[in-house]
């Protein structure tokens, strides 16, 4: 066996001894719920830290654009770039207010600038 594929099955060992045991705290332990509690809010802080940095970040950039004329393919790349970001702003609320946070294929290829 080479020394990439033993270290490959050692850390993979390691991943999968990690999950179960993670497995075995959510299932056992008494403070489980509130680890989750907080997790949940850490994951919607992170998500209004990131929509307040948007808006901070375009409030910074948009002003410094005054009597500035983009070129065409500077027009096409921010108008891809705002698509993208209405679309990850439809699948922020659709999560919100459905709690479906799977990513279709369409937003995916957006995503990925295709």
């Amino acid at each position: 066996m080479s020394d990439d594929t033993a270290r490959h099955q050692v850390n993979h060992a390691q991943v999968e001894r990690g999950r179960q045991a993670r497995e075995d705290f959510d299932e056992n332990s008494p403070v489980a719920p509130a680890i989750r509690s907080i997790d949940r809010s850490v994951e919607f802080l992170d998500l209004v830290t990131a929509c307040h940095a948007f808006v901070a970040a375009a409030g910074r950039v948009v002003p410094g654009m005054r009597d500035r004329q983009l070129g065409d393919d500077e027009r096409v790349i921010v108008h891809e770039n705002v698509a993208r970001v209405r679309a990850t702003l439809d699948w922020i609320e659709t999560a919100v207010d459905t709690g479906k946070v799977d990513v279709d294929d369409e937003l995916a290829r957006l995503l990925r600038s295709e």
